[in-house]
């Protein structure tokens, strides 16, 4: 292993390295496992002896693994992997259910939104350029393996769920304002929006909206924390929608 790979390996770190190579790090035997089985190209692997074999894998010792890993506690094994690139049009959401971001920033929110997506048969989720990386490390690890399965796609948001609109598409969104979700009727088709961590779903966004959802709390009239984690309410949406 040379210190120019150590050097690469740390700079993946950041968005614009990930951008200028066209490569991500995924850490873990069993996530790594995973990316050799799927579409996705992997370029290098480094190993602790025995953990895996290939012609791209090069074994490492264990103290250097710790200089590789972008983790707190470094695993057995680590990948550089292809950033993979997806087509995405508005004719292509019509008949299903999708996810759109607005500006979700904490890494681990969107791993778990990601992880959210892949359970409940969600194939895309759509995020305005301002939401957080989706080949960010620590996202890659929270998806847990869900990236490999769920297309995250970066466009603006208002144009697109503008058009999804006009094309009839629903547009669904949480906010306080809204009509209660347990008791509002919901298509099997659509696009749900979910907002940032603190500011909600933004002003632009919010105007593409044609069905605002409302997750009650319980009791109703009773005093309770000011709003969900927005990983949390995805899920409850989420779940709500494939319940009907």
């Amino acid at each position: 292993m040379t210190k120019a790979e150590i050097q690469l390996v740390r700079a993946l770190a950041d968005k614009r390295c990930r951008t200028e190579h066209g490569l991500f790090v995924a850490e873990g035997e069993k996530l790594i496992g995973e990316l050799r089985a799927s579409q996705l190209r992997v370029r290098k692997i480094f190993a602790l002896e025995g953990v895996f074999n290939g012609p791209e894998v090069e074994t490492v010792a264990p103290r250097d693994m710790e200089r590789l890993s972008l983790l707190k506690t470094a695993g057995n094994s680590l990948a550089l992997v292809e950033i993979p690139h997806y087509s995405l049009e508005t004719r292509h959401l019509a008949d299903r259910l999708t996810l759109a971001l607005d500006d979700v920033q904490n890494p681990g929110n969107l791993g778990t939104i990601i992880r959210l997506a892949d359970w409940f048969g969600i194939g895309n989720i759509v995020c305005s350029p301002s939401t957080a990386d989706c080949f960010n490390p620590k996202v890659v690890q929270a998806t847990m393996g869900a990236i490999l399965r769920v297309r995250v796609h970066y466009t603006p948001l208002a144009p697109l769920l503008h058009e999804a609109a006009t094309h009839g598409i629903p547009v669904y969104g949480t906010f306080l304002e809204g009509t209660n979700i347990y008791r509002t009727e919901l298509t099997p088709t659509g696009i749900v929006v979910m907002g940032n961590e603190g500011r909600g779903v933004t002003p632009e966004v919010a105007a593409t909206v044609t069905h605002k959802l409302l997750i009650p709390p319980y009791p109703a009239d009773r005093r309770t924390t000011e709003s969900l984690n927005v990983a949390m309410a995805t899920g409850i949406v989420c779940s709500e929608f494939r319940r009907r």
